[in-house]
C-alpha cells in the first residue's frame, strides 16, 4: 500500500517489532497511517516490508601493492537503463556469474567481462557497467570506426598536429611530413600503441572536420554498438575530461573489432617494418606487438593493451578453444602480482572452464540502440 494511497494527514508511525519466539533482530519501518476516525484508538493497518536492494556480491580481488596514483576522474551520473544493456544482472557493482560455477580467479581490475564473441553470451563480469577511463584499449573504437572507411594501400602524410602528443606517452616514431601507407598507420597503432598514428587515423576518416570530425564519428559508432557508456573525446586514449567507458562497453567494440578479418590480422601481428623516409632523412626501423597474449596463450587472437595514470592499466584480449572464441576486458588494474595480459589470461581459462550456453546476459547487436525509443 503506497503513502499517495494512503495519506490525507501526513502522519508516520515508527513501528518496532519483535518476535520473542524466534530472537528476530529489532527492525524499523517508515509506514504511513489512514486518515483519522471518530475513534480516538485508531490503529494503522498493516504494511508490508520496504523492499530492500540487494547486496552486491563481492568481487575477487588480488592485492596489489600501493602506488601513488592521480585522483580518479569524477563520472557522469549512472543512467539506469544503460547499466541494464544485455540484461538486468548486469546492474550491480560486484559479481556477476552463472550459478554453481567455479569461482573467477582474483584479479587486481576494478571492473571486468568475459564474454562469448560469436554468441554474444556474457559469462560473468565484475562491475560491468562501471564507468571507469580507458587508455589505449579506445584505439579499438578507432578500429571499429574507422577500418571500413580508410583505404589500407592508400599513401598519405603525416602532419605536425598528428604528432601533437603528450610528451612521454606512447609513440611509433612517425615523421612530420612523412608519407605511409594507411596499412602501417594501423599496424603501428595495434602494435605499438602509437598516439601519432591515433591521431592520423581519426584525422583522415574524420572528413572535412578532421581529427575532431574522426572522434565525432566513433562517439556515433559506439551509439550504434550499444556502448552507451562510452564518450571518446581523444582518438587515442589519452586521458581527457569526460572520457569514459565499462567493462561491457569495452566487449560490444572488441567483438565489433574482431569480426573484421583485416583488424585479426593486424592484432596477430608480431612485428613490421616502419619504412625510411629518405626525403627527411629518416631510417627505417621495427616495431613488435605488444600484447603479450600473442607469445604465451595457445589460441589468443590479440588484443590491445593500455595504460595511463588515470586509468591504470587496461586490457582486451580474445582467444580460441575447441571451436569457441571469447573475449575478456579489464579496466583499472594494476599490473603486481600480475600484468593486465596475465589477469586477462587467468580469466579466459575461467570462461573456457564453464559449460557451454552458461550466461548471466548478452552482447546486444550493433543497430539494436540505433531506433529512438516509442513514444508512449
Amino acid at each position: 500500500m503506497s503513502d499517495r494511497a494512503l495519506a490525507v494527514v501526513p502522519l508516520v508511525l515508527t513501528i518496532l517489532a519483535i518476535s520473542a519466539t524466534n530472537s528476530a533482530a529489532v527492525t524499523t519501518e517508515r509506514v504511513a497511517v489512514a486518515p483519522p476516525v471518530a475513534a480516538a484508538t485508531a490503529v494503522a493497518p498493516p504494511v508490508a516490508p520496504a523492499a530492500t536492494t540487494p547486496q552486491a556480491v563481492p568481487c575477487p580481488k588480488a592485492v596489489a601493492p600501493k602506488v601513488k596514483r592521480s585522483p580518479r576522474p569524477t563520472p557522469p551520473p549512472a543512467v539506469p537503463e544503460h547499466r541494464v544493456v544485455g540484461g538486468d544482472a548486469l546492474a550491480t557493482p560486484g559479481l556477476v556469474v552463472p550459478p554453481d560455477v567455479p569461482t573467477p580467479p582474483k584479479v587486481t581490475a576494478r571492473s571486468w567481462l568475459v564474454a562469448d564473441l560469436d554468441t554474444g553470451e556474457v559469462l560473468g563480469g565484475c562491475g560491468p557497467h562501471e564507468y571507469a577511463t580507458p587508455a589505449s584499449v579506445q584505439k579499438l573504437l578507432l578500429a571499429a570506426t574507422m577500418l571500413p572507411r580508410l583505404d589500407a594501400d592508400e599513401t598519405v602524410t603525416i602532419t605536425r598536429e598528428d604528432l601533437d602528443i603528450a610528451p612521454g606517452s606512447s609513440a611509433v616514431g612517425l615523421l612530420a611530413g612523412g608519407r605511409y601507407r594507411v596499412r602501417t598507420l594501423w599496424l603501428g597503432l595495434l602494435l605499438q600503441s602509437g598516439n601519432e598514428a591515433a591521431n592520423a587515423l581519426a584525422r583522415l576518416g574524420g572528413g572535412p572536420d578532421g581529427a575532431a570530425g574522426g572522434v565525432r564519428a566513433m562517439n556515433e559508432q559506439a551509439r550504434h554498438l550499444g556502448a552507451l557508456q562510452t564518450r571518446a573525446v581523444t582518438p587515442s586514449g589519452l586521458d581527457a575530461p569526460g572520457q569514459f567507458t565499462s567493462a561491457y562497453d569495452l566487449a560490444l567494440i572488441a567483438r565489433a573489432c574482431f569480426s573484421d578479418p583485416t583488424f585479426r590480422r593486424y592484432a596477430l601481428t608480431e612485428r613490421t617494418r616502419i619504412p625510411g623516409q629518405k626525403a627527411l632523412r629518416g631510417k627505417g626501423f621495427e616495431i613488435q606487438n605488444e600484447n603479450q597474449l600473442i607469445y604465451r596463450y595457445p589460441g589468443a587472437l590479440g588484443g590491445k593493451t593500455g595504460f595511463t595514470d588515470y586509468a591504470r592499466h587496461t586490457y582486451v584480449g580474445a582467444a580460441e578453444r575447441d571451436g569457441r572464441r571469447l573475449v575478456v576486458t579489464l579496466l583499472g588494474a594494476e599490473p603486481r602480482p600480475q600484468r593486465g595480459w596475465e589477469q586477462g589470461a587467468a580469466l579466459l581459462d575461467w570462461g573456457f572452464a564453464l559449460p557451454r550456453g552458461s550466461s548471466v546476459g548478452r552482447l546486444v547487436e550493433p543497430g539494436e540502440w540505433d531506433a529512438p525509443p516509442a513514444t508512449p
